[in-house]
C-alpha cells in the first residue's frame, strides 16, 4: 500500500497520515512514513516526544551526506553531479520508529526556486523513488500541496493519490489545482478526503464541488483532535470518532488496492 496525501495547508493532511499509519502498524503492517511536507508536524502526530522529533534530522539538511552521494555540495553550483545517486541505506540511517511506525523526514530544498533541481533535490527525487518502487509494506507520505518530490516513473506505483479538502471553495479549488499537477506526472486518478466535516450539509457541499475526483470518505470535526495537537500527543490515543471515521477510508482504501492489483 502506497499512498500520496496532500492538500491545501491547513486542511488536516497530517491527521489522516499519522492516523492511517498508526492503524496500519496496528494490524502489524510495517509501516514507513514519509514527512515532506514544511510544516514537519508528523512527527507528534504519530505520537514521537518533541525529543526524539528534534532527533530525526531532515534529509535535505545533510549536507555532507548529500555532497557524499551527489558529488556537490549544496548552495554550491556544481557543473556536474550525480543525478542518481546511492539511496538505499539512507531510510535505516536517518529514521527512527515509534509504535511501528518508521519516520523519515525529507526536509525542504531551499535554494532556487520551485522549479530547482540541485543536489538535494537529486537525493531526495532518487530516494522517494526508491522506496515507492522498493518493497515497503505500506508507505504513506505527507505532502505539501505539490508533486515536487515525485517523477513519472514512480506514479503507477502509488496505490492513491488523495486530496485532502474542507468544505470551502478555496479548499477545493486548491484541489483542483493539485489534480491538474499530478496529471502532468501521468497520475491519471486522485481521490478526495473531506475533513472537518460538521453536517450531512458539509458532506454535500463537498459532492457536488468535486465533479472531477471520487470520494474515498469523511472526517469529523473534532476537538478532541484539536486538544491532541495543544498537548503534542497523538489523536490515535484520544480521538475515537476520527479512527473510526479514518478506519471506514482504510477499508475503501483496501478495496482500491485490490482492484489495482486483481
Amino acid at each position: 500500500m502506497k499512498l500520496a496525501i496532500t492538500g491545501k495547508g491547513g486542511v488536516g493532511k497530517t491527521t489522516l497520515s499519522s492516523l492511517l499509519a498508526r492503524l496500519y502498524a496496528s494490524e502489524g503492517r510495517k509501516v514507513t512514513a514519509i514527512e515532506a511536507n514544511l510544516d514537519q508536524n508528523l512527527a507528534m502526530a504519530l505520537g514521537f516526544t518533541p525529543e526524539e522529533a528534534q532527533s530525526i534530522k531532515p534529509i535535505a539538511e545533510l549536507t555532507d551526506l548529500i555532497e557524499e552521494r551527489t558529488g556537490a555540495r549544496p548552495g554550491t553550483h556544481a557543473p556536474l553531479y550525480k543525478l542518481n545517486p546511492k539511496v538505499d541505506d539512507i531510510a535505516e540511517r536517518f529514521s527512527l520508529t515509534k509504535n511501528g511506525v518508521r519516520l523519515l523526514l525529507l526536509g525542504a530544498v531551499k535554494t532556487g526556486g520551485s522549479g530547482c533541481f540541485c543536489p538535494e533535490s537529486a537525493l531526495l527525487k532518487t530516494l522517494m523513488t526508491y522506496l515507492i518502487l522498493g518493497k515497503t509494506d505500506v508507505l504513506i507520505m505527507d505532502m505539501d500541496a505539490g508533486v515536487e518530490h515525485m517523477s513519472r516513473g514512480t506514479t503507477e506505483s502509488v496505490d492513491a493519490f488523495i486530496i485532502v479538502v474542507e468544505p470551502g471553495k478555496r479548499s477545493l479549488a486548491t484541489a483542483e489545482t493539485i489534480r491538474n499537477m499530478a496529471s502532468d506526472l501521468g497520475i491519471k486518478k486522485c481521490y478526495i478526503v473531506g475533513n472537518k466535516i460538521t453536517s450531512d450539509k458539509d458532506k454535500q457541499f463537498i459532492r457536488d464541488n468535486s465533479d472531477n475526483f471520487e470520494v474515498l470518505g469523511f472526517i469529523s470535526l473534532d476537538d478532541k483532535v484539536r486538544e491532541a495537537d495543544l498537548q503534542g500527543i497523538s489523536a490515535f490515543d484520544t480521538a475515537p470518532k476520527v479512527l473510526d471515521d479514518i478506519k471506514a477510508i482504510k477499508d475503501k482504501l483496501q478495496e482500491i488496492s485490490q482492484e489495482k492489483n486483481a
